[in-house]
């Protein structure tokens, strides 16, 4: 039997906001070792207008107000994926980190740059 999709029940501004906080986690200088698998995610990056920059991806502001958003976070610490510091970072558990929000795709646009 495939796994189900979301298991979880995040609703829409929930995955987004952890498939950033994942993505951020994979950026230098914006996660480090925590506890057991986990990675502190901080330096959360301005918006500028209407998209912030996300190392070699552009998002949408719109896509990222879960970001800011304290009852979001209440949300993903309560279901075991963060542990929140809000405003400033998160503790992006090993579940966090390992959940499968199938968005990356759709929020993190990346040039298609073909070398010359």
């Amino acid at each position: 039997m495939p796994a189900k999709r979301n298991p979880l029940n995040l609703n829409s501004l929930q995955l987004r906001t952890l498939a950033l906080l994942q993505a951020l986690a994979h950026i230098p200088g914006h996660a480090r070792p925590a506890e057991a698998g986990a990675l502190l995610v901080g330096n959360l990056p301005p918006v500028h207008g209407d998209h912030f920059h996300l190392g070699d991806a552009v998002v949408a502001a719109r896509d990222a107000t879960g970001l800011h958003n304290p009852a979001v976070w209440v949300a993903l610490e309560r279901k075991g994926l963060i542990k929140s510091l809000f405003p400033e970072a998160a503790v992006v558990t090993a579940a966090g980190l390992a959940y499968q929000t199938g968005l990356e795709a759709a929020i993190l646009h990346r040039a298609d740059h073909a070398a010359h």
